[in-house]
């Protein structure tokens, strides 16, 4: 018998309650472009205590090519670090765990190899995040990890291959961008040969300006009551100015002066030996301090303090949300429905009744995994999106809408594959679309497909539908559906479409029988 999911909101299927997490182990991995870093701690009514941290130099960025391809020596140093990881992740169920990876990856092309492998490597899933989720999980754990006030936050995180820079009230997000800037790209490229002087640290920071030349005014419009800088780069600038006593709280603009200044007189990188600088960050550390110069003067600040939260804090929180404290995802289909004018009944109806097919097939086609509920549900909400741009092709329409655009919460693998099921929800099966995806995950993904067009199928009338009674079976390439007796002839309608449908699958490969 097919049953309705009992999920009372398909936007955040299969959510825990907030009891089930009151002493859970949890996990964040960061492939950052400088470093890799690991945090693992347990959850304790909705809050963190760190248990264990782990992090290596692993410099992915040094490793990306001028074809955008990570070398071997690359790859090789950043599986073994994976793998010191994985060791202590290895009993963490993957729930538990969110790996991701940053600008480099963001970058580098031909990446299915290295995620297959870095992904056996550690023991869990990796996904790749676009540059403004980045940045709003920076913030998320900036956020957590500093004082509440009314006022305004200004974030600035200067990572290695990209700088992420938000303003945000309390713990929402108001404005997120991440510029193509970084410690490495910019140490690579002005002081490549270790030698620092005055004229490279000019362009440098003119090169830095030109980038954040388009959001000055943006953000020097909305303001902000406090600036902040998180992770290892402005952390270390701090370090330096209070081991001077250039400043006494935080960085100042004059500060950071000396500070510049004092690395174009060491003159080189091996001569850069100052109190509270770690060894081997030094190397990047001139790039790292012409782009948070750039930021002070474009951006006009006076005054930074430095936050102990930054992307791993955002991930574990967020990964809270996950299991089961608020799942931003849902938040993001939810206002992704309303901002394209969606039928929210049609979309809710069509998820419901993929998330029940689903409950029916998911042994028998290995789609029993949270991920694969949770994607069928996302498409299912979002396949209508195309019609505000366009009735005609409005499947192609929404498809690159999804793949293309920054959805708060979701990875760039997830927003292709929801792209791909969106792209294939009707008209001619085109299976093709889901070639740019893992080879590992194409089979379960058109599977996923068949599940969505088969419930679109059903509900091309808009309207509910009795489905009480109806059997499914799945087979290796087949799907068989056995309405209870009379049904088909009380609906004559669906009967045409299923037959259409039929006949779409049938040139796709897959056998869909009903009676």
């Amino acid at each position: 018998m097919l049953v309705k999911s009992d999920n009372g909101d398909p936007a955040s299927p299969q959510s825990r309650s907030a009891d089930a997490n009151s002493a859970e182990v949890i996990a964040a991995v960061d492939l950052g472009s400088n470093s890799f870093h690991m945090k693992v701690a347990r959850v304790i009514d909705g809050q963190l205590s760190v248990i264990d941290r782990m992090r290596d130099p692993v410099r992915l960025a040094a490793g990306l090519n001028a074809r955008k391809r990570l070398d071997e020596d690359a790859v090789e140093q950043a599986i073994e670090s994976l793998k010191r990881f994985g060791q202590r992740l290895r009993d963490l169920p993957s729930d538990n765990v969110r790996a991701v990876g940053t600008n480099t990856l963001r970058q580098a092309r031909d990446t299915e190899s290295f995620l297959a492998s870095a992904e056996a490597a550690l023991g869990h899933p990796i996904q790749i995040i676009s540059g403004r989720e980045e940045a709003r999980l920076i913030y998320m754990g900036v956020a957590h990890s500093t004082a509440q006030d009314e006022g305004r936050k200004l974030v600035v995180d200067i990572g290695g291959g990209s700088t992420e820079v938000i303003i945000g009230r309390h713990f929402e997000p108001l404005i997120t961008e991440s510029l193509y800037m970084g410690c490495v790209g910019m140490s690579r490229r002005f002081f490549a040969e270790g030698v620092i002087d005055a004229t490279q640290m000019r362009h440098a920071v003119l090169a830095a300006r030109q980038e954040l030349e388009h959001v000055e005014k943006t953000f020097l419009d909305i303001g902000w009551d406090v600036a902040i800088g998180s992770s290892g780069t402005i952390r270390n600038v701090g370090e330096v100015i209070v081991n001077q006593e250039w400043s006494r709280k935080g960085i100042t603009a004059k500060a950071l002066s000396k500070l510049r200044h004092a690395v174009v007189d060491a003159g080189s990188v091996d001569k850069l030996d100052f109190p509270g600088l770690q060894p081997e960050r030094a190397p990047v550390f001139p790039g790292g301090v012409a782009v948070l110069t750039a930021v002070f003067e474009g951006l006009e600040i006076k005054r930074m303090t430095v936050a102990d939260g930054a992307l791993r804090e955002g991930l574990l929180y967020d990964l809270i949300g996950r299991l089961g404290y608020g799942d931003v995802r849902g938040a993001t289909i939810d206002d992704w429905c309303r901002r394209y004018r969606v039928d929210d009944a049609q979309s809710r109806r069509v998820a419901a009744t993929a998330a029940a097919l689903l409950d029916r097939t998911a042994g028998a086609w290995e789609l029993s995994k949270k991920s694969f509920s949770q994607l069928l549900v996302w498409a299912a909400r979002l396949h209508e999106i195309g019609l505000d741009i366009a009735h005609s092709q409005y499947h192609k329409h929404g498809a690159y809408v999804i793949g293309n655009a920054d959805l708060a919460g979701f990875s760039r693998q997830e927003q292709a594959e929801i792209a791909a099921l969106v792209r294939v929800h009707r008209r001619k099966f085109a299976g093709e679309d889901f070639d740019p995806l893992p080879k590992r995950q194409r089979a379960r993904l058109l599977r996923l497909a068949v599940l969505l067009r088969v419930a679109v199928a059903l509900h091309r009338g808009r309207y509910d539908l009795d489905l009480d009674g109806l059997e499914v079976d799945a087979k290796a390439d087949s799907l068989s559906l056995a309405f209870p007796p009379g049904w088909l002839e009380d609906h004559p309608l669906t009967a045409a479409d299923l037959s259409r449908e039929q006949a779409y699958l049938k040139d796709a490969g897959v056998t869909l029988r009903f009676e």
